[in-house]
């Protein structure tokens, strides 16, 4: 039994950690946090102080027994969470669970696990910030009390199975008034002009007129007035200019930047980082601080020396800008300056590239430019074309990293040829583009983090699970539009003709960007409307001020919490009682058929248009197809849902229609459903169309083959080819030719499956209906009907009984049993 326990939140972690340190050190894992709130109550004693009720989840029951053990057997226990106010909780957790001494229990820190640093943490521990963990309760609480108290008021005011969240309700609350802006637009065209000109050697270039015009007309009078006219470089001017580099990640900006360069999205690159932190490759990966320490700036400074030279080197501090930065940390960098790559998983190896190189650029010379820019005047007119050209003079920075910018259509300046002033410039063409004014972008998940962080709500740990909340809960979808086509002018001017043509350009993609539904929409309004208070920026934001107040020991976290839950509580109570149900119905004018008023609002079942009022015995209803929108949907679009189900007549005996279903247009031929492509009306599809879609599917179901006297069928899902035998789906990689499928291909294909199921197998008490398998993320799965429990990392599912696994059923089963019972004791108070 070692004498030093250190227990580090995560297994990766503790692996690192381990080898440096010697024998007399045993390191485990906590697998995060040990106890929190209960998830079927409410946690938290609001007449007694807040005073939170954690508890040990089931499944961590058995580790935190190993720890007590371990910690007992110890001479001294070393709490080694991150050093952030979620570590400084962890620690807190199991110092309270484990029932520590705390003559024998040291706290220690550190940014980077390297040797050196985890090595000077124990020469340097501390005790448990109770500071910081205050500050983390707070959070921990006031977000349980906005959650619990205010997602029932939307089961009853709105629709059942809605939550909602301080810090998730002002991000979808972003994102709609962004939509609504961009709805709300009006474009403009205007004509930007470019010429194409060709100085006295034959060096060509390219320059602007300073103004657009508003009409068709003066654009093409501008055209006509530069025919025949003669021009030249009425001035000329060059300076010198300086481009300095931007500073070290933190964890928004590396969010931004992964996003913009590597096209990834915020928790995937956050899980990344996680990895690269504990294999002891980069600093730790929550930070607002731009702050290195003077040994990582010396360590840069000796890098960029020794691979680009000295004059690249300049060493320098960055400031701040993010509103509430807080904890005492640098910025994201390589623990090792020297390392330019790492051999390893591909994502991990580009992000640390894209963080040593921002790192390294951070620490190096200006780039020195010279600008140039140059004034072309005609002989007949007063308007002059002005052109700009950039040259590096010296690379500085720029040799290792550039920034990148969100929305950034300009185009780089390039190399001018060589001009005197008065030099004679000879005219190529002069063009007149129609081009239009934009409306906002809608958020991308980074520029979404860059907003959230300009007006100072939430904290780094923060942004990726809130961004993945409101995706997971349908309050706001990653569009999947490439946009429309829209139709522009533009003019040439060649020699002494001016010609026209009509060209194509798309607009209003808003592939990958964030778009609210209905549901976000319809639950952001009622927010808005009758809890204005939590739906303020100014609050949101304030509240983060008072936890970092808190962090700092200067309020007391209780006594914030009262002054909140004070307005809060009786707000919730009002709102509940006398406000009106949310639908978000829209009145769009009469069916002309009946004289009936035709709206859309949202139904138990989604999204739906209704003909007639709520007193209409009559009323008819039909669903919204998924690319339908309450808020935008026409008159026209509306009563173009109600012509469907369609019967396009019979086929093999069989009826066959079109309808639109909450997954999309399908053809239903007898008891076949067959989705239509993308992007195909099902007011267009004829009896002839849906046979030959119907033939399609036969084919694509019929058997390919059999094994073991069942057959075999082949198709294409969402994840690729597959085949179908005896219920179960089975991939297709690439080691095999589907399209010609062998039947000793589909037997080997199908063995494999079998096998794999098998070996998923840990426990198969079949006498009692429950199997634990094997899971992803090398977790367990309980499962005995429709109960599934995943067990955590830690469980070793192998060595439970079955009484243990019984046990753990019988706890989670209620849940499910008392659900009905919840919604007929709501049917009641309606």
């Amino acid at each position: 039994m070692a004498k030093n326990l250190v227990i580090v939140e995560s297994p990766a972690k503790a692996k690192t950690i381990e080898k440096f340190l010697g024998k007399d050190f045993q390191v485990e894992s906590s697998y995060g946090h040990i106890a929190d709130l209960p998830s079927k109550e409410i946690g938290v004693d609001v007449e007694n102080g807040f005073k939170p009720k954690y508890e040990v989840s089931s499944d961590k029951k058995a580790l935190v027994s190993k720890l007590k053990t371990l910690s007992k057997n110890a001479e001294m226990v070393w709490l080694a969470s991150d050093e952030d106010r979620e570590g400084e909780a962890i620690s807190w957790h199991l110092a309270e669970e484990l029932k520590l001494d705390k003559k024998k229990t040291k706290r220690i820190v550190f940014h980077e696990i390297t040797k050196s640093a985890i090595l000077k943490a124990i020469e340097n521990p501390r005790d448990i910030n109770y500071d910081l963990v205050n500050a983390q309760q707070a959070r921990r609480v006031l977000d349980r009390l906005v959650g619990y108290e205010l997602s029932p008021v939307l089961w009853k005011k709105v629709k059942g199975g809605l939550s909602a969240g301080r810090v998730q309700s002002v991000s979808v609350r972003l994102i709609v008034e962004r939509e609504r802006e961009i709805q709300e637009f009006n474009s403009v065209g205007t004509y930007s002009i470019t010429a194409e000109f060709t100085t006295e050697a034959g060096k060509s270039f390219k320059a602007k007129l300073p103004k657009n015009f508003n009409t068709k007309k003066e654009a093409e009078d501008f055209l006509k007035k530069n025919i025949g006219s003669s021009f030249k470089v009425a001035d000329l001017e060059t300076k010198p200019t300086k481009k300095s580099p931007a500073p070290p990640f933190t964890t928004s900006t590396l969010q931004q930047e992964a996003a913009r360069k590597l096209y990834l999205p915020v928790g995937i690159t956050m899980q990344i980082a996680q990895r690269l932190y504990e294999a002891g490759l980069i600093t730790y990966m929550r930070t607002d601080s731009v702050n290195l320490s003077q040994e990582a700036m010396a360590a840069a400074q000796e890098e960029i020396t020794r691979s680009y030279g000295k004059e690249f080197s300049k060493p320098r501090n960055f400031n701040n800008k993010s509103k509430g930065a807080q904890e005492a940390h640098e910025a994201i960098r390589p623990t090792d300056m020297s390392q330019h790559t790492i051999n390893i998983d591909r994502d991990q190896a580009r992000l640390y590239d894209l963080i040593w190189k921002r790192t390294l650029a951070s620490q190096m010379s200006d780039a020195e430019l010279e600008r140039t820019n140059v004034k072309i005047e005609a002989n007949n007119h007063s308007e002059t074309f002005t052109a700009s050209g950039e040259v590096i003079k010296f690379e500085g920075f720029l040799k290792v990293y550039l920034e990148g910018h969100d929305d950034d259509e300009e185009e780089q300046d390039g190399l001018l040829p060589a001009m005197k002033v008065n030099e004679k410039v000879s005219n190529t063409f002069i063009q007149a583009t129609e081009r239009f004014s934009r409306p906002p972008s809608r958020y991308t998940e980074a520029s979404l983090v860059k907003k959230l962080e300009e007006l100072g709500i939430g904290r780094p740990s923060t942004y990726a699970p809130t961004i993945s909340t409101i995706i997971n809960r349908n309050y706001v979808e990653k569009g999947s539009s490439e946009g429309i086509e829209r139709k522009y002018t533009q003019f040439t001017l060649l020699g002494s003709e001016v010609k026209s043509k009509v060209l194509t350009e798309t607009t209003g993609s808003d592939k990958g960007k964030l778009v609210p539904t209905d549901i976000g929409t319809i639950v952001n309004d009622f927010l808005v409307k009758n809890f204005s208070a939590i739906l303020d920026y100014n609050f949101t934001a304030k509240v983060e001020q008072d936890f970092d107040e808190i962090a700092e020991g200067n309020i007391n976290w209780t006594n914030m919490m009262n002054e909140f839950y004070s307005k809060f509580h009786p707000n919730v109570v009002d709102v509940e009682e006398n406000a009106d149900r949310e639908s978000g119905e829209r009145i769009l004018g009469t069916d002309p058929k009946t004289g009936k008023p035709i709206s859309v609002r949202l139904g138990k079942f989604g999204p739906m248009a209704q003909i007639g009022d709520a007193e209409d015995e009559e009323k008819q209803f039909a669903s919204l197809s998924p690319d339908q929108n309450i808020g935008t949907i026409t008159l026209e679009e509306a009563l173009n849902l109600f012509l469907l189900p369609k019967n396009l007549g019979t086929h093999k005996g069989e009826e066959v229609e079109v309808n639109n279903g909450r997954f999309g247009p399908y053809v239903r031929f007898g008891k076949m459903f067959i989705s239509l492509p993308k992007g195909e009306d099902p007011l267009d599809v004829t009896l002839d169309r849906a046979k030959e879609l119907i033939a399609e599917k036969e084919e694509a179901d019929a058997p390919i083959g059999t094994y073991d006297s069942l057959p075999i069928q082949k198709g294409v899902g969402r994840f690729g080819p597959f085949i179908k035998w005896n219920g179960m789906f089975i991939n297709v990689n690439k080691k095999y030719n589907f399209d010609n499928l062998s039947q000793s291909d589909m037997n080997e294909l199908i063995e494999d499956k079998i096998q794999k199921e098998k070996d998923k197998v840990i426990h198969d008490w079949k006498e009692e209906g429950i199997r634990v398998e094997k899971a992803r993320w090398g977790r367990s799965v309980i499962l005995k009907g429709k109960v599934k429990i995943e067990l955590s990392k830690d469980v070793d599912a192998a060595a439970m009984t079955l009484e243990e696994v019984k046990d753990l059923i019988e706890e989670k089963a209620p849940a499910k049993k008392k659900a009905p019972a919840k919604k007929k004791t709501a049917a009641k108070k309606k």
